[in-house]
């Protein structure tokens, strides 16, 4: 006689087979896709369960809201509307995710800005909202080209921070980001960072598993306070007007909170470890002395200067930061060990990535940090211009034209 199997099949609202995470982002068979980053987010989004999304247009981000809208047609999100402006979308989404939604959303530049005082908010309400960013420049003249300067005011809004660099990066990184964010002891929110146009608007080559599978539903009895509960936090102290008086205990309770978000952001380690194949990626030489920090398109230019390096008879290696929030301290710090210099080039003009590599290098690291090239307001990093900096540096000749 015949074992009959006694497996339950849970299907989702749009008909899809519900898997574990584990299986969809590492088990089921992958195959070859050739897509812009824009499109690697609809199909990520597809196979989130996503139950809503709530979009505003700005440059470069307005396709990937719009193939969200039509994956909302197609019945694979719950609720999709277009907002009136940025700050309208995240406080919809806030509510959304509040009454127990799963929620995306995405932005880019002058956006985020615009929506700026909901980011600490959505932190401080513990929602496991999850915005894709499309990085561009905010800086005047204005520039709608590449360039990640909005990040660095995003680094300490409470919320967790992946960088992407390449669409793969980013189908990925958007399913292992409702994993993570949505696991109890995290429920913060994530802002999965991918360079505007380089990426969102280049096709490339993304292995993507079968479209008739996908994460299971969330679900948020299991979230740290209650749906909609305004008698517990954090929804009382958004509402109960005793954090607004001069006293001890308003200090007390504001202050604890800003601490367990942070502590929040720490606890996802261990699971961005696993879902991200560890918090960095290195290549090229391991015992090279000389070493590129980098995330995002830096890092993939880096990537090209190595091999440019090798020409020169010069062995270097990249590090690349899949987090910003939480920073990757130990690993940096081991990944770096034999660095005599590390650069750390950038697509912006601050260098806020710099001041985070110097921040927790300090005191851990004798090599020279040095937080060059820089490129801003959309001008693009040729390899060749990290080489030139490297060889100038080590007072070499340089032998390529710029």
């Amino acid at each position: 006689m015949a074992q009959v199997s006694t497996e339950r099949v849970i299907y989702n609202r749009a008909g899809q087979r519900v898997v574990s995470p584990d299986y969809l982002l590492f088990e089921a068979p992958r195959t070859k896709h050739f897509m812009t980053g824009s499109e690697a987010v609809k199909e990520a989004v597809k196979r989130s369960s996503v139950d809503a999304s709530v979009s505003y247009p700005i440059t470069p981000q307005s396709e990937a809201a719009h193939l969200i809208g039509e994956l909302w047609v197609e019945g694979y999100v719950g609720v999709y509307f277009r907002g009136e402006s940025e700050f309208g979308v995240m406080s919809e989404l806030a509510g959304c995710a509040m009454a127990g939604a799963r929620c995306i959303t995405t932005t880019s530049g002058p956006g985020t800005l615009r929506a700026m005082e909901n980011f600490p908010m959505w932190a401080g309400t513990r929602v496991p909202i999850q915005l894709v960013l499309m990085a561009r420049g905010i800086n005047s003249p204005l520039s709608i080209q590449p360039d990640n300067l909005e990040v660095s005011f995003l680094l300490d809004t409470g919320c967790m921070i992946w960088y992407a660099e390449n669409a793969q990066d980013l189908f990925d990184m958007i399913i292992a980001g409702f994993v993570v964010a949505e696991k109890p002891e995290v429920h913060v929110p994530l802002i999965t960072v991918v360079d505007g146009f380089f990426v969102s608007h280049t096709r490339e080559a993304v292995m993507l598993p079968p479209d008739d599978i996908a994460l299971p539903p969330y679900d948020p009895y299991k979230a740290p306070m209650p749906v909609i509960d305004a008698e517990v936090p954090p929804g009382r102290f958004l509402r109960d007007p005793f954090v607004m008086k001069s006293n001890y205990i308003s200090y007390a309770t504001h202050a604890s909170w800003q601490f367990e978000v942070r502590s929040a952001i720490e606890r996802s380690r261990p699971y961005a470890r696993h879902y991200l194949r560890g918090l960095i990626e290195e290549f090229g030489d391991p015992e090279a002395e000389i070493v590129f920090v980098a995330c995002g398109t830096a890092a993939a230019q880096s990537k090209e200067a190595v091999r440019l390096l090798e020409d020169e008879g010069i062995k270097a290696k990249v590090v690349k930061l899949k987090t910003i929030r939480p920073f990757p301290v130990e690993e940096l710090i081991n990944a770096t060990k034999n660095a005599k210099t590390i650069f750390v080039p950038e697509f912006n003009v601050v260098g806020w990535l710099e001041r985070e590599v110097r921040r927790y290098l300090y005191k851990r690291s004798d090599a020279d940090i040095i937080g060059t090239p820089r490129v801003a307001g959309g001008m693009t990093m040729p390899p060749e211009v990290i080489v030139k900096e490297v060889l100038k540096i080590l007072g070499k000749e340089v032998k390529h034209v710029i």
